[in-house]
């Protein structure tokens, strides 16, 4: 497998993995790690992005689209999803996982990797 399939590969399955987090029915008065559940959705969204640019996606295309993203799924969250709400600080917090990769990746290339 070349390296352009593999990191194809991974994007798709990132992608999976994404929507099962957004899309899962979740049970009803789940208890847990306060705010864990903004850090998982600045992860999923900042980690398609990092897949996204490692298949060769661009950065162009790439944002726009999870920033889109971001807020339709919480609006269906809100209004189709049994079980789910939408919440405006889930959009936040996938903004700001979307801009640390953004960012982070922005610093690299402006440093020079060496390659």
């Amino acid at each position: 497998m070349t390296g352009r399939r593999r990191d194809q590969l991974l994007l798709a399955l990132v992608v999976v993995g994404h929507l099962l987090v957004l899309y899962w029915p979740r049970a009803a008065g789940q208890a847990g790690i306060p705010h864990l559940d903004k850090a998982v959705h600045a992860l999923i969204f900042g980690a398609v992005l990092w897949a996204g640019r490692r298949a060769g996606v661009p950065d162009r295309v790439l944002v726009p689209v999870l920033v889109a993203h971001a807020f339709l799924s919480e609006g269906l969250q809100a209004w189709l999803l049994p079980g789910r709400s939408g919440d405006l600080s889930d959009v936040v917090a996938d903004i700001i996982g979307i801009a640390v990769v953004a960012i982070a990746g922005g610093w690299r290339r402006g440093r020079g990797s060496g390659r």
